[in-house]
């Protein structure tokens, strides 16, 4: 029986020129990440770099979410090679590697996780992604390429100055503007509405899609129409730690001050 990989949802909706939704969710349950994939998310956002995840709940999430044919789009520790790719081989559809801060670093980035002709990212194939050496080696690799993508995040101003360069970098599959981060780098904390913030949004998706790549950033139902018009196609509309707090801290209001009759 001839196997291959998983096809990733969000880059056929991408590729295709719609839309893809994710959901970043920190909590480390596989039932929490099911209920959002049964809810029709294209994509669930799991996260190594600030939530204290491990490899193996990883792993078991991602299975979660292929239940219902969502990918997982895996925000990766700056480490060491493995750090990139051990998600990949866990199945997530995608990696993104934060606070990317020149071309040199993307260029490191691509060279360790796109494989031949693009760049030396190690081979295995005995994980999940390649079905336990059950898909031809040669498939592998020219559907890894093909399937899984890999995500920087721009948000700080230090790569600005080589943004044209980064976003005309082959391997790179999407460029991905993080607001909070970059406008306390820009000297303005906590105030994303600022200008300097909404014009290099705009700057980023822009030189994204100049160069043949997808645009990401984060969003909410409010503003997706406004940042589609931008040229964003993948936009993380919400979190479950939010929606949790709003829930809980709407019963207690609602039923504070009550007195026994």
């Amino acid at each position: 029986m001839e196997l291959h990989m998983r096809e990733s949802r969000v880059l056929r909706k991408l590729r295709a020129g719609e839309v893809a939704t994710s959901i970043k969710l920190n909590m480390g349950d596989p039932r929490v990440v099911e209920m959002a994939a049964m809810c029709g998310f294209d994509c669930i956002w799991l996260d190594l770099e600030h939530v204290p995840n491990d490899m193996s709940g990883i792993e078991n999430m991602i299975r979660a979410a292929k239940m219902y044919d969502a990918d997982v789009l895996t925000r990766v520790s700056k480490g060491c090679y493995s750090d990139f790719i051990r998600p990949l081989e866990a199945d997530s559809s995608g990696i993104m590697v934060p606070h990317l801060m020149s071309l040199k670093e993307a260029k490191e980035i691509v060279y360790y996780t796109k494989f031949h002709p693009v760049g030396r990212r190690p081979i295995d194939g005995g994980n999940a992604d390649g079905k336990f050496c059950a898909v031809n080696a040669a498939d592998y690799i020219r559907e890894a390429n093909e399937q899984r993508f890999v995500v920087v995040q721009i948000e700080d101003p230090e790569p600005l100055a080589e943004l044209e360069e980064i976003c005309a970098l082959p391997g790179l599959d999407m460029i991905f503007f993080g607001p909070a981060d970059f406008a306390q780098g820009a000297g303005v904390p906590c105030d994303m509405g600022n200008e300097i913030v909404l014009e290099t949004r705009k700057r980023v998706a822009e030189c994204a899609r100049r160069h043949g790549k997808f645009a990401g950033t984060v969003g909410g139902v409010q503003n997706q129409d406004m940042l589609i018009d931008m040229g964003y196609q993948f936009i993380n509309l919400g979190s479950d730690v939010r929606a949790l707090y709003s829930y809980f801290s709407n019963i207690t209001e609602q039923c504070s001050g009550k007195k026994a009759k």
